[in-house]
């Protein structure tokens, strides 16, 4: 449990503002009371970082964010959570990218977003000893660079015998899948959820579409799917994990803990089926509560709740 894993989150950082209890906008200028509104770090970079370093790994995020309050506050959370920050570039002419999620009693989550200082991320914004001492580097939103960027800063990571993941943001569409697609040959971990594999692939089944992305490239190809669980592809072979019985609070976030504990069981020598539902019992941590920060939780607790609790059946 104690194994050493120095990361890179390079990416997308978002400071999510969560309003619990809402089940309806009020009309007009009506107001409503709410049970909870609370801010998180989060975003396909910063979220997994966060997570990342619960489960015993040093952090360190890479990654663009605003020289206002709100980069201010999303910088304090991540510092919180003992992530090194001092990679994430401040942009004086763009604001920190931020998003608003009226949470639904059963969880789901609409959302406003804003893309912000992450559109303007770039490799020049990489110090040049970012990946010195790293074992894995993990790069969440290679939409945001293109496919071309993404892919010379992976094969460099590769170069230097680090361990690459990536995980895109952007919905399932065709045309993003070829915009990243010069990323794919330096991945060896895609984590991509169960609707951007369809959309991607336009394959008839989520089998047929993950080994579709192996065949472009990627590694191994692991897939989340909500109550589903995890799907983990590689060119050998397919493999089904089960996720956990819970209480839902908020879905926030669980992709991004299930790349966190997929990642960190990889790097305890366990094999990526084990690791993803390492990963499903990650996520089911905060799924319990409210954003990509919920709960009290360690490497220690999960594998805990991992050996214990039930799985969802059929």
């Amino acid at each position: 449990m104690t194994a050493p894993m120095t990361v890179a989150a390079v990416g997308v950082h978002v400071l999510d503002t969560h309003v619990l209890g809402i089940e309806s906008i009020p009309e007009g200028s009506d107001g409503q009371l709410v049970e909870t509104i609370r801010m998180s770090p989060a975003g396909t970079a910063g979220g997994t970082a966060v997570v990342l370093s619960r489960l015993g790994a040093a952090v360190r995020s890479f990654g663009a964010v605003g020289a206002d309050p709100v980069g201010d506050t999303l910088l304090g959370l991540l510092e919180r959570e003992g992530v090194d920050v001092r990679g994430l570039a401040r942009k004086a002419d763009a604001q920190t990218s931020a998003s608003v999620l009226p949470v639904r009693p059963n969880g789901d989550r609409p959302a406003w977003h804003c893309i912000g200082a992450n559109g303007l991320f770039t490799l020049d914004d990489l110090p040049a000893d970012a990946l010195e001492g790293v074992t894995h580097l993990h790069l969440g939103g290679p939409e945001f660079l293109g496919g071309e960027a993404a892919g010379e800063l992976l094969a460099r990571a590769r170069g230097l015998g680090i361990t690459t993941s990536v995980d895109i943001l952007a919905p399932g569409d065709p045309d993003m899948l070829e915009w990243v697609a010069g990323a794919l040959p330096h991945t060896d971990y895609l984590l991509p959820n169960d609707e951007q594999v369809l959309g991607f692939t336009g394959a008839a089944s989520l089998v047929e579409g993950a080994q579709a992305l192996v065949s472009r490239g990627a590694g191994c190809v692991a897939v989340t799917q909500g109550r589903r669980g995890a799907l983990v592809a590689t060119a050998e072979s397919v493999v089904e994990v089960p996720a956990y019985a819970i209480e839902v609070v908020d879905t926030t976030g669980c992709g991004d803990a299930f790349s966190a504990g997929f990642l960190r069981g990889l790097s305890l020598g366990q094999k990526p089926a084990d690791a993803a539902a390492l990963g499903c019992a990650t996520a089911a941590q905060v799924a319990q509560g409210l954003g990509t920060d919920a709960g009290v939780y360690d490497l220690e607790a999960v594998l805990k709740f991992e050996g214990s609790a039930e799985v969802v059946r059929g």
